[in-house]
């Protein structure tokens, strides 16, 4: 069949390469440990410098400061892995921070913190959400207040993916509350050694349980002013919506690669299992229901591969990241969903791939904006003009 022999445009000899020796690093190096992260609620602290040792941070950065003169289809092979393997470690908003300090930092926070993030010697963490904002940039809560060169810093944030090892947290902030969303800047908060500033507890996930998530609370933590990110105060909502399409095709591209692993599970499960004296396979309803899935898998890949090509092109808009983040994880869901029920009650035991997933699926709808919110920045496209 013709999909059956598509290949993805971004997916090169180098970048197969590449994802080949990152499968073989996941299956040998990492899977072994999962459940004992998963118990402590975070990974060690060592793998993040053996990822940087592997060239698995930063890839799509320049190698002047320490990337791997990758781009954007290095990350995505990345992605793939994890969503194939089960896990991944939280490099998502490592990257991610790396994205917003090589579009509007200055070349001396470049080199200050970008050869650490890419050697892991450094671990980077996104603070935005907060216990009553969520998805609602505009109305986070945290303050910081500029006296002399520092900024006096005062808030939490929540949902912190790598919170529990962060050394830098790209932190949102208010430092104008009167100007609404043209009054909140971009800090990037060194938290070693910094008075005023300590972590919550890994929260208690229903899935990603191996990915440490956590709060942070600022204190009158004072931050220097030099760690602004741009130019100037108020330009932290610009910089979070010009760059917010980066980490929602990453949303996205997990998904696909999700989708597809469930229906590869679920494929050997049914031509394996036996109900009324024959595979499950065999049985119209499977049939059908796979078809439909099968179907549904092959459109998301083509969507998210053309995607990959408008990323790495620099074409893509947030709305159409948003339509690749909502429907992606929305299908991933439903996927997953259906595929578990083939299982039948093994399906419900943590020990199977299939319950995992279904677990860690569920968080894809909320993180990165919750759905709702992508549906509203594509409807805002439909306006007549």
């Amino acid at each position: 069949m013709l999909m059956d022999e598509y290949q993805s445009p971004w997916r090169t000899h180098e970048v197969e390469q590449f994802q080949q020796t990152a499968r073989r690093y996941w299956t040998s190096e990492l899977l072994p440990h999962l459940e004992a992260w998963e118990k402590q609620g975070h990974t060690d602290r060592v793998v993040w410098n053996r990822l940087g040792e592997m060239g698995f941070l930063l890839a799509d950065l320049p190698s002047e400061h320490g990337g791997g003169d990758g781009d954007y289809a290095h990350l995505a092979a990345l992605v793939e892995v994890s969503a194939e393997c089960g896990f991944g470690p939280g490099f998502g908003p490592h990257y991610i921070v790396a994205q917003y300090l090589h579009h509007y930092g200055s070349e001396e926070q470049k080199r200050r913190w970008l050869p650490g993030m890419a050697s892991g010697d450094i671990v980077a963490s996104i603070g935005m959400s907060e216990p009553g904002a969520g998805s609602d940039l505009q109305g986070i809560k945290t303050r910081a207040r500029l006296d002399g060169h520092s900024y006096v810093t005062n808030g939490s944030k929540t949902f912190n993916t790598n919170g529990h090892h962060a050394d830098l947290v790209m932190l949102a902030v208010k430092t104008d509350a009167s100007l609404g969303a043209k009054g909140v800047s971009l800090l990037m908060v060194e938290t070693r050694d910094l008075a005023g500033f300590r972590r919550g507890e890994p929260l208690d996930k229903i899935g990603l349980k191996a990915q440490d998530t956590v709060e942070l609370f600022f204190d009158d933590a004072r931050v220097p002013s030099a760690n602004l990110l741009g130019a100037r105060e108020g330009q932290g909502f610009s910089q979070m919506m010009a760059q917010l399409p980066y980490e929602r095709l990453l949303i996205g591209i997990r998904a696909v690669a999700s989708i597809e692993r469930a229906l590869r599970l679920t494929l050997e499960h049914v031509h394996q299992r036996q109900a009324f004296g024959q595979s499950l396979f065999k049985l119209q309803n499977t049939r059908f229901e796979l078809a439909e899935m099968k179907t549904e898998a092959a459109l998301a890949r083509v969507f998210i591969d053309q995607c990959i090509a408008w990323q790495q092109q620099g074409r893509l808009d947030a709305a159409t990241a948003a339509m690749a983040k909502w429907w992606g994880t929305q299908k991933e869901c439903e996927t997953i969903d259906r595929c578990l029920q083939f299982f039948g009650g093994y399906g419900f035991m943590r020990e199977y791939p299939i319950a995992r997933m279904y677990m860690d699926s569920r968080g894809q709808k909320i993180y990165g904006g919750a759905n709702e919110v992508m549906k509203e920045i594509i409807a805002r496209q439909l306006v007549q003009k």
